[in-house]
């Protein structure tokens, strides 16, 4: 036996007849200091700090990462330095 029952009611009529409590305000309040944090972060991207922070320190320029790109891809495991 199957038996289908349909019912039309909003998220908070849902919730006041399951007796679940009103989270409204505090979510409403998280995603208000969740967006404030995330324009702070937002305005305060450089796009050389940005560079500095996602590369390794020890890479000196585009050309050194190049360089190792185009070393590993032909084989050469001693980069640009090594002697054939």
């Amino acid at each position: 036996m199957k038996i289908k029952l349909d019912i039309e009611c909003t998220p908070q009529e849902a919730r006041i007849f399951f007796g679940l409590p009103d989270v409204e305000k505090m979510q409403e309040a998280i995603m208000k200091e969740l967006q404030d944090r995330m324009i702070e972060n937002i305005s305060g991207l450089d796009p050389e700090k940005m560079m500095k922070t996602w590369l390794p320190a020890s890479m000196k320029g585009f050309d050194q990462m190049q360089n190792m790109f185009w070393s590993s891809l032909s084989g050469d495991k001693g980069g640009s330095d090594s002697k054939e």
